[in-house]
């Protein structure tokens, strides 16, 4: 099928499926995950693998925007404001998360005596996506039901910063995963210069890319001008990632890049925020072939193969999330409805793991597509299942925290005719 049709397609069947699932109130990641597992090249084959292949480039594409808009979310006024506990309590989540992710998966294969350092690279990889949460599917719960209280004013900060977090740790797993994955010699270079140096760099292109992004806005104006502009700038971050990919020791986090590149725009232009709402009117088709295409590679002949690991990354990073959030926040003294009930929203996961997903999926699949191919199963359905049950257990535990006031008024209602 032609590519240009393929990709119209997609569209078409992306939007009916938020159709469906805002008939049973689920966000609309959820649909496109769905949709796009439905008609790609395991299913209904609507979507063949070449096609699917050939538009990786939007997939990479995507990546970089999803990372510059989080990016926009760090302007320093505004973490000045919240304080020292916000940051304790995101650390000591996704930390949580990612060793208990790394711990439970290196048990389970030494117990299935399938032990090997590829297995090695998968736990640490999957470790590191355990970090990410999803903050549309939050913040859709928390405007859907007017959610009000001292645990939401917690756990918005915490979802924004937690990417942040996520995509520092990965940057590091992700080099060291490529050590044990490759085979190569496990040196001081590999498992730390290398990794650090990555880190470094990609913030280094990124700030500098983002400074001049703010620079250039004094001489264009109009909207369409900055918006064509905001763009080439992020896709200049990609391609210059895709450059350290040939002949340099260590390659660039594409992730990282693009999320210093919106984090630099947005402190360094006063005017920045109100600029990226116009590239963020764009982005939402492409947004939606992301989930689409990402789904679309599921292949559903896995599952039986990487069950058991897949199980124990679901318990794990929600037993990470849980009870991190629960020691980060005692070790603050914050309130014990924040102790008891911010972990249990933290438990939605979509566009930032599935991106880190995809990053692993790009740079594996020729040294070791087999490893490539269970990261992105794992991390796809494991998403689908987190978008599901994430946004039902976020409201269970506002209203348990007694900060959803349309069920605070029905239990009233209930006690008064129980009185009557």
């Amino acid at each position: 099928m032609p590519i240009i049709l393929s990709i119209s397609i997609a569209l078409i069947a992306g939007l009916l499926s938020t159709r469906i699932v805002k008939l049973i109130h689920l966000p609309n990641v959820t649909g496109y995950l769905v949709i796009g597992l439905i008609i790609g090249p395991y299913c209904l084959k609507l979507l063949s693998s070449d096609v699917v292949e050939g538009l990786s480039i939007i997939v990479t594409i995507a990546l970089g925007f999803i990372a510059f808009s989080i990016g926009g979310e760090f302007k320093i006024s505004s973490l000045k404001k919240l304080g020292k506990s916000i940051f304790t309590i995101t650390f000591a989540q996704s930390i949580m998360a990612l060793i208990l992710v790394d711990v439970f998966i290196v048990l389970a294969f030494i117990i299935m005596k399938n032990y090997n350092q590829t297995n090695l690279a998968l736990a640490i990889v999957l470790g590191a996506i355990a970090t990410a949460t999803a903050p549309a599917a939050t913040l859709m719960v928390v405007r859907q039901y007017k959610a009000k209280g001292i645990v939401t004013d917690t756990l918005l900060p915490v979802v924004a910063l937690d990417d942040a977090f996520g995509l520092m740790f990965f940057s590091i797993s992700f080099a060291i995963a490529k050590v044990f994955a490759t085979g190569d010699k496990i040196t001081f270079m590999n498992i730390l210069v290398y990794p650090v140096a990555e880190i470094i760099c990609s913030l280094l292109i990124g700030f500098l890319l983002g400074a001049i992004l703010a620079l250039a806005m004094k001489w264009f104006k109009s909207r369409a001008n900055r918006l064509i502009l905001m763009i080439t700038i992020v896709l200049c971050g990609v391609g210059i990632c895709e450059l350290f990919e040939q002949g340099f020791p260590f390659s660039l986090s594409s992730l990282l890049v693009c999320m210093m590149i919106g984090a630099a725009f947005c402190n360094l232009n006063d005017g920045a925020l109100a600029i990226m709402d116009g590239c963020e009117r764009w982005t939402p088709p492409l947004f939606m072939l992301f989930f689409i295409l990402s789904s679309a590679e599921l292949n559903v002949k896995l599952l039986a193969s990487i069950g058991v690991v897949g199980i124990v990354y679901l318990v794990a990073r929600s037993i990470g999330k849980y009870f991190g959030a629960f020691l980060g926040a005692k070790a603050v003294h914050a309130n014990r409805n924040v102790q008891n009930y911010l972990g249990l929203a933290l438990l939605p996961q979509a566009g930032v793991a599935i991106g880190m997903a995809q990053m692993v999926s790009s740079k594996f699949t020729d040294i070791n597509p087999n490893l490539a191919n269970q990261v992105v199963t794992i991390v796809l359905c494991a998403t689908l299942i987190y978008e599901l049950v994430g946004p039902v257990i976020t409201k269970i535990a506002l209203t348990k925290a007694g900060e959803i006031e349309v069920d605070l008024k029905s239990k009233k209602a209930e006690k008064v005719a129980i009185t009557n």
